[in-house]
């Protein structure tokens, strides 16, 4: 998550901790939000990278 921006970064910890309590492994959690806040990024024309 590092190389992503401060707000993609945002939306991906926001995804990853709702994946979280819904009792997805935190490896895969993380996965599947960095992927996507990346989607999240492009559609709302934020910079993926910081």
């Amino acid at each position: 998550m590092a190389a992503l921006s401060p707000a993609a970064r945002a939306k991906a910890i926001e995804i990853a901790n709702a994946l979280l309590l819904l009792g997805h492994e935190e490896g895969m959690a993380i996965r599947i939000a960095i992927a996507k806040a990346k989607e999240w990024a492009i559609r709302h024309g934020v910079d993926l990278r910081s």
